[in-house]
């Protein structure tokens, strides 16, 4: 099949994909890239906003063009995640991907699982799993742990914003109802002698910091429960800025692609940058800003701000009260 001419638009902004479980993130890069070239959209670069392991699904922005001088940022961002715990069990991964290294016949109840929560909500300190992207002497952490090298990771600091207990079936897809992606709740639980219900599994919502690892979340709540656990579902519910609203699934990406209807999907660029205000610049000043230059003269609150030429995005630029200076600038 011919590759259509690509003199069409050139995107710029963000595509929100629901990915599935499954695919990498560099999967969904490359989807996305086919859907361009399907459409003749003119070449741009394309980003991703922050890795997704392929056994989970949700929120993975797709900076397109211009916007992915913004990816960095979503790096950074605040994330949220529903995930189940399965208790009994620990894999070497901390997923379902990996072996059982640990069992144990414990199981905690609603009860218990509630009183731990605080131990895990602001800040704390968090070993990542063995299983990571993260480097030990300039190699990859999974790269030594499936080699069967031991692997020690220094404990890093996160911030847990807020940790909660799924009570009953919730549905995550406020745009889709009809994707039947219901959450479970405290899941199948087993009568103990005292009368509690013990639980088989829990389904959690958490909003944390950059490099939180859920995986590592959900091992150190098995063990303060004086049990072991794994993930058994992650699902991104917010990735910054972006949430399941405006998501959508590879199949929608495909069809848009070849019906030359991206722009159905794209998010502005601006999209991301919702906690950065705007300052209006004009021409002559825009002209400076895209060139690097610092304006000076422009009164503002010291701080960052998103320069605009008539609601269209210049930079981003810091100001010390008096005089601009380009932090990011923006060929549009």
């Amino acid at each position: 099949m011919a590759t259509p001419d690509r003199n069409g638009p050139a995107l710029h902004g963000w595509l929100v994909i629901d990915k599935p479980v499954g695919p990498g993130s560099t999967d969904i890069v490359s989807a996305v890239k086919r859907a361009l070239r399907a459409g003749g959209y003119a070449k741009v670069k394309v980003g991703h906003g922050g890795t997704l392991d392929p056994l989970a699904s949700g929120v993975l922005p797709i900076a397109l063009g211009e916007a992915t001088k913004l990816s960095g940022r979503m790096l950074d961002a605040d994330k949220a995640y529903a995930f189940t715990i399965g208790f009994g069990e620990q894999t070497d991964t901390l997923d379902l991907e990996g072996a059982v290294i640990a069992t144990s016949e414990k199981r905690p109840t609603a009860a218990t699982l509630e009183a731990v929560l605080a131990q895990f909500t602001g800040p704390i300190e968090q070993v990542p799993p063995a299983y990571s992207a993260l480097k030990v002497d300039g190699r990859r952490a999974y790269d030594l742990a499936r080699a069967g090298e031991e692997v020690v990771l220094a404990s890093r600091s996160v911030t847990i914003h807020a940790l909660t207990v799924v009570p009953t079936e919730v549905g995550t897809h406020g745009h889709d109802a009809a994707a039947g992606d219901a959450l479970p709740s405290m899941g199948p639980g087993l009568r103990r002698d005292d009368g509690e219900m013990a639980l088989q599994e829990a389904t959690l919502l958490a909003t944390v910091s950059k490099g939180t690892y859920i995986r590592s979340l959900a091992r150190d709540i098995a063990v303060a429960l004086d049990t072991v656990g794994h993930v058994t579902m992650l699902r991104r519910t917010k990735a910054g800025p972006f949430t399941l609203e405006p998501a959508i699934s590879l199949d929608t990406l495909a069809d848009l692609g070849q019906g030359r209807a991206l722009e159905q999907a794209l998010l502005p660029l601006t999209a991301g940058l919702d906690d950065i205000p705007a300052l209006p610049v004009t021409p002559d000043q825009a002209q400076a800003l895209r060139q690097g230059r610092p304006v000076i003269g422009i009164a503002a609150t010291p701080g960052s701000y998103l320069a605009t030429d008539s609601s269209v995005p210049v930079a981003l630029v810091l100001s010390d009260g008096i005089e601009l200076k380009v932090v990011r600038g923006f060929n549009l």
